[in-house]
């Protein structure tokens, strides 16, 4: 087998077992799985309670602890409870014995997945990718689906993920969660993954999903972009990106492709296997092969991102947090590119939680620009990277051209949220952070905040002046020196707008393009 470094890796964390160089199931496991594949009149499986004492049996097999009771309990509820008689029949007739038979598949499909082209020369395996650890992983949308049914069936090891820094993968506490008399918003991220496993066993996705960790070394590496400083912010000739504001619409509905910024927790996913329901956990439930990542991507330091690349969207949905509701189908329509990847790129970056004064202090401030800017960074061209922005920073017009594959990023109230943000300064670092990253535009969604109705005036009013990221850089790092000394208790955009703006708000509607 190919690539068996990669391999050793994750094998503690998977419930596959390498003899003899091949990948097997635990025999004892392996009956109970068959068992499960031959339907309920075989394995007698056909109600939620049934289900979960089965997924007890199979966990003992794996020398795993029994199924948590509070697990098993919302097992029953959903499918005992929630679902209706005939969906429960489907259930357990049809999509449980398939979810079954991909489990029995797992071991050939992780097989052909480490034998598959392109990993001698980079590697792409499926491997932990641990702190300061960049690298890619491609998987199958089929492997990712046998990983999720596993998941789903609670059947990964769990005892060092902890210390690893790795979030947790299987679905016990999601289903435990239904037992909380707070349970409608976790039924329905419910009902998003058991239709996911709908499709997918009704038709089998032929695609990949890649998951990159994207590192900004602090100390100099080649091929790299290093960490930078407050110097380097503000010495930045760069020019600011096209600045787009929507004060309705999702990021998750961009029809053209761009970069989807996920709000994430350091730990990739939050409460998406949990109680949470904003906006990460969402698109986890929508795009499930996103939880794939849980599975080896460690918690995020201050100088790493996770970009995604290929998640299909499964789910459509409405609301938010405890409004959320499953509504049904999505059929998604994105482009494939030449690696098999829906032209879907989704960049998880984790804010300060609960700054407060910290996100005016200058340690804050480069951290969070410096997140935002690794999330944003393509450094796949590392060299013309380089050249173009020294052509930018020497006012080389001429090369100011920004390459046709540098999209632009779709985003909105980054960290601004449960995390307590300021979103007006959020808005700025991120529109920093793009035009550095060479981004062609931003495409911002307020969701209707209030703090933020000034947000076009303010950007199209800092474009019509054709300030640099190191001229507004200097403008946030002077407004927040002046809120720490309390010579300001104004916000952001009524600090920097002059107090009477006579003729240049009429040019604001000539600047959009």
């Amino acid at each position: 087998m190919e690539a068996r470094g990669d391999l050793r890796s994750i094998l503690p964390y998977l419930p596959v077992v390498l003899r003899g160089g091949a990948l097997f199931w635990p025999p004892p496991a392996q009956e109970a799985i068959k068992a499960l594949a031959l339907g309920p009149d075989v394995s007698r499986v056909s109600s939620g309670d049934v289900l979960a004492d089965a997924i007890t049996d199979l966990r003992l097999a794996l020398n795993l602890d029994p199924l948590p009771r509070r697990a098993a309990e919302g097992l029953a509820i959903f499918f005992d409870d929630l679902l209706s008689r005939a969906q429960a029949r489907d259930w357990f007739d049809h999509i449980l014995p398939s979810l079954a038979r991909l489990l029995l598949r797992l071991p050939t499909l992780l097989e052909d997945h480490y034998r598959s082209g392109g990993y001698q020369e980079e590697s792409r395996g499926l491997r932990i990718l641990g702190s300061q650890d960049g690298g890619i992983v491609l998987v199958s949308q089929e492997l990712a689906a046998a990983l999720l049914a596993c998941a789903l069936f609670c059947l990964f090891p769990t005892a060092d993920r902890a210390q690893a820094r790795l979030p947790p993968i299987n679905f016990d506490s999601l289903f435990a969660a239904l037992c909380n008399n707070s349970r409608q918003s976790q039924e329905q991220k419910v009902r998003c993954l058991v239709h996911y496993f709908d499709r997918v066993t009704a038709s089998t996705p032929t695609g990949s999903v890649s998951f990159e960790r994207k590192v900004l070394h602090r100390c100099p590496v080649s091929d790299s972009i290093t960490y930078p400083d407050m110097d380097a912010w503000m010495k930045s000739g760069v020019p600011l990106c096209t600045f787009r504001v929507f004060s309705s619409g999702l990021i998750e509905d961009e029809e053209q492709e761009t970069l989807e910024v996920d709000f994430a927790n350091r730990y990739l996913g939050g409460g998406a296997l949990s109680r949470g329901c904003v906006q990460e956990e969402i698109r986890f439930m929508i795009n499930p092969e996103l939880i794939v990542g849980m599975l080896f991507m460690a918690s995020m330091e201050d100088n790493e991102a996770i970009e995604i690349v290929g998640a299909e969207r499964f789910s459509q949905y409405m609301g938010y947090g405890s409004s959320f509701r499953f509504t049904g189908d999505y059929l998604d329509s994105k482009p494939f590119d030449a690696m098999g990847r829906r032209k879907t790129r989704i960049v998880a970056i984790d804010a300060l939680d609960c700054p407060t004064r910290l996100q005016f202090e200058s340690s804050g401030l480069i951290r969070e620009v410096n997140k935002a800017f690794c999330g944003f960074l393509d450094q796949s061209n590392h060299q013309l990277y380089v050249k173009l922005v020294q052509d930018l920073n020497t006012k080389d017009s001429c090369a100011s051209i920004i390459p046709d594959e540098c999209i632009g990023v779709s985003t909105g109230n980054w960290g601004c949220g449960a995390f307590g943000g300021n979103p007006e300064i959020k808005s700025m670092i991120q529109w920093i952070a793009a035009s550095q990253a060479l981004r062609s535009y931003i495409n911002y969604y307020t969701f209707e905040s209030g703090s933020l109705k000034r947000l076009e005036e303010v950007t199209q009013w800092i474009l019509l002046h054709r300030w640099t990221v190191g001229e507004l850089w200097h403008m946030l790092v002077e407004y927040s020196s002046q809120k720490l000394g309390r010579e300001t208790n104004e916000g952001f955009f009524t600090w920097l707008l002059p107090k009477d703006i006579p003729n240049d708000i009429c040019l604001l509607s000539h600047i959009h393009g």
